[in-house]
């Protein structure tokens, strides 16, 4: 029953999919895009009168940004300059910011979360200033970042920082407070010591809950990469994006959107598949 679902529900993808492709070639055919040729070059004058190969029709064709997918994939680590690089070497830069402002954040919310969880007093404490530091745009912390560290690469790793500790924190010490009292009990019975009951009772009753917080934060880390990259330049997607669109090529740009989209993906599916492997049965 369940492949027959996963099929069906596979196909439904596929065509959902094939019409999206239809759709946007047919809006992008010349005979559709030639009456707003003259819109569009007033555009162009607006923008300092420059032109482009993406630009000169409109939004490109699915067939185009295909074609320009298979000549960046060809060779994703060229490297031709500071304004040039490929795709794969973008990508990496971005990866390594959000996975270590991660890493970071991890280090920090998963033990303050696990003893904030155990503390109702501490619950308490900390939440005024959680539930107020929490809605802070993690944009909104950059100028202080650069100020302060003086360094772009590290003011966007320190933004990643920021926007993922919060739902680390409160799902950790949500998951904690939320063990159950009988299995508390139990080993209150067989008198093991606080750290041990920390360890083989509450962490493992509790994973599934923070890995949950992992898997939100590692979605806000890389949804704020891209702007914190576009803000401090140099490298990473979030650069390659912005130099692209100066240089009006929407190919590079819809490109980019997709393997942003991608990279994604394949990082909440890792850790929904770690999570997985820590769920329990009531």
């Amino acid at each position: 029953m369940l492949s027959n679902l996963n099929f069906r529900a596979t196909v439904l993808s596929l065509v959902m999919l094939v019409v999206f492709l239809g759709v946007w070639q047919l809006a992008t055919a010349p005979e559709v895009l030639a009456p707003q040729q003259g819109e569009l070059s007033e555009y162009e004058q607006l923008m300092g009168g420059g032109t482009d190969r993406s630009s000169s029709s409109g939004i490109p064709a699915p067939i185009q940004v295909f074609s320009h997918a298979f000549s960046e994939l060809s060779n994703p680590f060229y490297d031709a300059g500071p304004n040039d690089k490929g795709i794969g070497i973008q990508l990496a830069y971005s990866i390594y910011r959000v996975l270590l402002g991660f890493a970071l954040a991890a280090l920090i919310a998963i033990p303050l979360g696990f003893v904030i969880g155990m503390s109702p007093l501490l619950n308490k404490a900390f939440d005024p200033y959680i539930q107020i530091l929490k809605p802070i745009s993690p944009l909104a912390w950059m100028p202080l970042a650069l100020f302060v560290i003086r360094d772009s690469n590290m003011s966007a790793i320190f933004v990643i920082f920021i926007c993922s500790i919060w739902p680390m924190l409160v799902n950790t010490a949500y998951g904690v407070a939320s063990v159950r009292n009988d299995w508390l009990n139990v080993a209150k019975t067989h008198q093991l010591s606080n750290l041990r009951t920390a360890f083989t009772v509450i962490l493992p009753a509790a994973a599934p809950t923070i890995l949950t917080g992992m898997r939100i934060s590692i979605g806000i880390a890389w949804l704020v990469i891209v702007a914190a990259e576009m803000l401090v330049g140099g490298t990473g997607i979030g650069y390659y994006i912005w130099n692209e669109w100066n240089n009006l090529d929407l190919a590079s740009v819809i490109f980019a959107i997709i393997m942003i989209g991608i990279v994604g993906f394949l990082l909440d599916a890792s850790l929904a598949q770690a999570t997985k492997f820590v769920r329990y049965a009531d």
